[in-house]
């Protein structure tokens, strides 16, 4: 019994030694000093915190935060959406029925529409993967990593610049050529089995 007292007594002075060591600690604020400086991770000695939104810590180049699409150089793959571990990643696309419709950046051929290209970043886990397997690298992970927002609907992204009406309009387009070609199908059947 003593010596769980004791024990109680010594862990509780452990924590209030190191809080009291915090309080009188420098008041000093922490420089904002490049991620490549040699004493960056040892300036945070007698600092007290950043003084967050009027400081803010240098963000590496290679560092993962909010996912971006230009969308004029999306071919509109899926792979994107397909390696997802937490599909947040929504893509539709249409076909196109009149061939290319126009090349990338890298001089790739469009042949979709993007009618929807939605990424909810609430649920991104930031895990890269979605930027590794693009082809024409048309997603990529900016450095910025403050996106408070007071709705969470309000994380879902859409990078499509596709109207509904001009989608449903391509959808139709597309259904037309596709019964077109059904028909046609079918109409050379029965001539081959006519003929034969």
């Amino acid at each position: 019994m003593i010596k769980k007292a004791i024990n109680g007594f010594t862990t509780a002075w452990k924590g209030l030694s190191l809080t009291i060591k915090a309080l009188f600690a420098s008041n000093a604020k922490r420089n904002i000093t490049p991620i490549t400086n040699d004493n960056y991770f040892s300036q945070q000695n007698n600092t007290n915190t950043i003084q967050y939104p009027k400081q803010e810590l240098p963000v590496p180049e290679v560092g993962r935060y909010q996912l971006d699409v230009e969308i004029d150089d999306c071919i509109v793959c899926d792979l994107c959406a397909k390696i997802c571990p937490v599909n947040c990643i929504d893509i539709e696309s249409i076909k196109s029925t009149e061939g290319s419709i126009g090349e990338t950046s890298d001089g790739s051929k469009k042949l979709l529409y993007a009618a929807k290209f939605d990424i909810d970043m609430a649920k991104c886990m930031y895990c890269g993967l979605c930027t590794i397997v693009c082809p024409t690298e048309c997603i990529v992970m900016t450095n910025q990593y403050d996106k408070t927002v007071f709705e969470l609907k309000d994380l879902n992204y859409e990078f499509s610049d596709m109207s509904p009406e001009f989608a449903a309009e391509k959808r139709e387009l597309l259904e037309r050529q596709q019964a077109e070609k059904q028909a046609a199908k079918l109409a050379a059947m029965k001539a081959k089995e006519g003929g034969v």
